[in-house]
């Protein structure tokens, strides 16, 4: 496969999500805008299914090889059946559906909302919500890591729960970052979690909370460029985890993408500029590839709207430039 291919049948509008499923590594998701998630197998780089919801779809996620999970503005829980093209309405937020995961440990998916809950479902279940969690604002992200589901939310909130025991939060937490968290990824080897902000920066956090650990956290600047002596500052708008090195992708309204070791404060590669901004990137399950998704992100308006290409969908090989340096294996 060459360094970076293009997929075919790219969405119409901005890429909302891109989310690689957990057992084969060339199948992938792509949320969108446009109203649809669509599925593909990028070692054939085709489009094997399109699925089509009544608004923008904002958050999809696999649960196994032949089922995934979307949901966006219309508020539907919806159960994609891959092999099948079949959709399955699980059920209703009361708001836009902004994020979702999916724990095989408890086979739930895991949805979060503006309308400010928090949601359990068992889709084999015959009345599939399970749970509904209230939180004190509206739902930006989730990531989940083992037991470990982070929740950030407006007003620069974060809850870390253990998702056996969601009565209350393990640990309430106020953003280590003083603008809006634009991203959110768990490490994958349970340790803490990165977040970034809309003003070109990241937080590198650990859940551990004895001051020890704590001492081991920071924030760094990222995603800014000097242009004619002026300073320009993009949103970080998508955080990505290797399964296997557990460095970590960052991508900017810049159009760029970087890789970091967090553990030495480093970043390792740069990736060259895409066309567009880059709202969302993810590592397949066994780390070969990350797929990116680049589009329009209105920081411009109406304007760059007109004028933006269309979305485009890219999987990168990745190379050496993943691994931190001296990597041994674990």
């Amino acid at each position: 496969m060459a360094e970076q291919i293009e997929l075919v049948s790219p969405p119409f509008d901005s890429v909302s999500s891109v989310r690689f499923s957990p057992t084969n590594p060339s199948h992938l998701l792509v949320s969108s805008w446009d109203t649809t998630v669509r599925f593909y197998d990028i070692a054939a780089n085709e489009q094997k299914s399109k699925f089509d919801h009544r608004a923008a779809v904002l958050a999809c996620c696999f649960a196994d090889a032949s089922h995934a999970y979307s949901g966006g503005l219309d508020t539907s829980v919806r159960e994609l059946e891959l092999e099948t093209d079949k959709i399955n309405h699980l059920g209703q937020h009361s708001d836009s559906i902004s994020s979702m995961n999916y724990s095989r440990d408890l086979n739930v998916l895991i949805t979060g909302s503006w309308d400010r809950t928090v949601r359990f479902w068992d889709p084999r279940a015959s009345s599939p919500q399970q749970a509904s969690h209230d939180l004190p604002e509206r739902v930006y992200n989730m990531d989940l890591v083992n037991h470990n589901l982070v929740v950030a939310m407006a007003s620069r909130l974060f809850h870390i729960y253990d998702i056996r025991k969601m009565d209350s939060p393990a640990q309430t937490r106020e953003s280590s970052l003083k603008f809006m968290t634009r991203a959110l990824a768990c490490m994958v080897d349970g340790q803490g979690y990165a977040t970034a902000s809309v003003e070109g920066r990241i937080a590198v956090e650990y859940f551990d909370p004895s001051p020890e650990a704590q001492e081991k956290k920071y924030a760094f600047k990222c995603h800014r460029q000097t242009i004619d002596n002026v300073d320009h500052v993009w949103p970080v708008n998508a955080l990505a985890f290797h399964p296997i090195y557990n460095t970590f992708a960052s991508a900017g309204s810049d159009g760029t993408v970087s890789i970091w070791d967090h553990k030495l404060k480093k970043r390792l590669r740069q990736y060259p500029k895409f066309h567009s901004a880059v709202p969302s990137v993810a590592f397949n399950c066994d780390g070969t590839k990350l797929a990116v998704g680049v589009s329009y992100t209105w920081e411009e308006g109406e304007d760059g709207a007109k004028a933006a290409e269309r979305p485009s969908v890219y999987v990168r090989t990745t190379g050496d430039e993943v691994k931190p340096k001296g990597w041994t294996g674990s």
